[in-house]
Formats: structure tokens, sequence, C-alpha cells
């Protein structure tokens, strides 16, 4: 997107599907073949350890997915099955996963939304979101997760969805982060699903710790994390500072503020990148610096105060 040129994203990544990347000694990637607009060339299924292991996002429901995951762990023990957070291309093979080696999976929760729907919202459909998924092992903000040679610790980000976890492994400044950091584009924030609030105290959550090696959901990862996530924060202000200089113009609508915010954008992408907006305007309501006629919604039009 134009808009994002401040941001040096890395769109790098030709790692083919169901291939094993050792990415470090004890670290593999497996990249499932569901490419996207959103999901760019996939999902990013990771392999922590060695002999007894961990598996981080199974990824969709895609069975030569598993069988790929499985065929790299041949031999070894799966030990422990986590998850980020709970959208269709992070979790739902977690299933196949746990049939076929037993394994406990670990997450935050089931998958909810950040806030109550408004009355507006109920008759839309959420997309994306994996409703069946359950962990066996719920975790907390800063509890650990141990296995055969490596400490994983949970950190609450919250904001693209209201359940994600990141998970870092301190002793090697590792993070693996989901979707809420990715190298290849800023992330969607989508209400009720996700918050804009959440997702910025979530950036700056991870921004002061200290690992600096991050690996995302999707695409490379990402040297220097800390550094990269500052450049998203500015983004995101960038952002705001631009809906407030089309409000500036006199009340509208979000579609108006996307045409005018997000210059040549995938058209397949314009309706995340209303939501998006929205997300914005949840947070510069709340805060009393934009109004609306009844509650912040997708088809609402909005003012300055």
């Amino acid at each position: 997107m134009a808009d994002n040129d401040d941001i040096p994203f890395n769109r790098n990544f030709p790692l083919k599907p169901g291939v094993v990347d050792q990415v470090r000694p004890e670290v593999r990637r497996i990249l499932c073949d569901n490419p996207s607009p959103f999901t760019f060339t996939g999902t990013v299924s990771y392999i922590v350890g060695k002999g007894k292991v961990a598996i981080i996002d199974p990824g969709p429901d895609d069975e030569a997915h598993a069988a790929a995951l499985l065929d790299a762990v041949r031999g070894e023990t799966v030990t422990h099955i986590l998850v980020t957070h709970t959208h269709r291309d992070h979790s739902p093979n977690t299933v196949r996963l746990k049939a076929a080696t037993g394994a406990a999976v670990y997450a935050e929760g089931p998958h909810r939304a950040s806030r109550p729907r408004y009355e507006a919202e109920k008759h839309n459909p959420e997309s994306g979101a994996d409703r069946e998924f359950s962990p066996d092992v719920r975790v907390a903000d800063g509890e650990t997760i141990e296995g055969h040679c490596w400490v994983l610790q949970a950190v609450a980000t919250p904001g693209h969805t209201a359940n994600h976890l990141a998970f870092a492994w301190p002793q090697r400044k590792i993070s693996f982060v989901g979707d809420h950091v990715m190298g290849w584009s800023t992330s969607i924030v989508a209400p009720p699903d996700g918050s804009m609030v959440d997702y910025m105290a979530s950036l700056d959550r991870l921004a002061a710790r200290d690992e600096d090696l991050y690996f995302s959901g999707h695409g490379p990862e990402i040297p220097d994390g800390p550094r990269y996530v500052r450049f998203l924060v500015r983004h995101r202000q960038a952002r705001e500072a631009s809906i407030l200089h089309r409000l500036a113009k006199g009340e509208t609508d979000i579609p108006t503020m996307v045409r005018a915010i997000y210059i040549g954008i995938d058209p397949r992408l314009m309706n995340a990148a209303g939501y998006s907006v929205l997300a914005h305007l949840e947070d510069l309501v709340g805060r009393g610096i934009v109004a609306t006629n009844g509650d912040p919604v997708i088809g609402g039009t909005y003012r300055l105060v």
C-alpha cells in the first residue's frame, strides 16, 4: 500500500510450502500453501527444540500441511502445541496434530471479540474466527511453558485478536509474535474482533522487552524487532493523523476516508482497510476527539468534536 512507505517492509520470503527450513539451531519453520492478500505467501508454522519439540501455530485446516509438519518431526516427540491466536489460518490444524501426537494444546483461550457487538453489528457474521478451538491448557500473560531444552514465556498481545499471545524465548532473545507484528505488512485490526487501543498497548509491551529477533505468522523473520515495532507505532500515529486531517474537511463516512488515505490499495483489501479505519475511529471517539451518531460502527458517519 502506498501509505506504508514509512515502514521498512521485507517481502523477500522465498520459502516454498512443505520445505523444512532450519532458521536457528533449535527453530525450524514450514510454510503452508495458503497464499492470499491477507496471508502473504501463507501461514508459517514453527517447530521449537530437538527430540522433544513444540509446534507453534499448526495452521489452517490443511491435511498436506499437517503431513509436512508430522514428517518434519518423524522420530521426535511432539510434547506441546502452542497457538498464538484463533484465526482460521492459524489454529484449525491443531485437531489433526493433537490426534496424531497426543500433545497438549496451549493458548490464551477460545476465540472471543475485543468488545461486545453493537446492535448494528449483530447480523454481520464474523469472518476468520475459529470458534471450534479450545485449548487443553489456558495460558496467562507471563506464564512459562517448559519443554526439553526450551522455556517459552507467554506475552499477552491483544489487538489483532483479543486472545493473541506471543511466545518469547528470553534465553535466545527470540519471540514468536504470530500476527501481531509482521515484516511484510501491517497487521489488520478489525473491530469487534480486534482493538486498536489494545493493539498499540501490545506494541509498546513488545518493544519494552529484550527479545530482538521476531518470527511471525506470515513472511520473513524480523531482526531488531523493537526498532521495527517503533516504525509500526509511528505508522499508526500517522494513520490517525490522516483520519483527523480528512475529518477537518467535514463530516464523512469510512469509505470516503479509505479512498483518501489508502492510495493504490488492492481492491481485495478495501473492506479490511475500512475496518482498520474503524479501529482508529473507535479509539478517537473513546478519547472524545471524534463524534458519531450512536455507536461507532462501520456504516457510521464521523466528525470532529
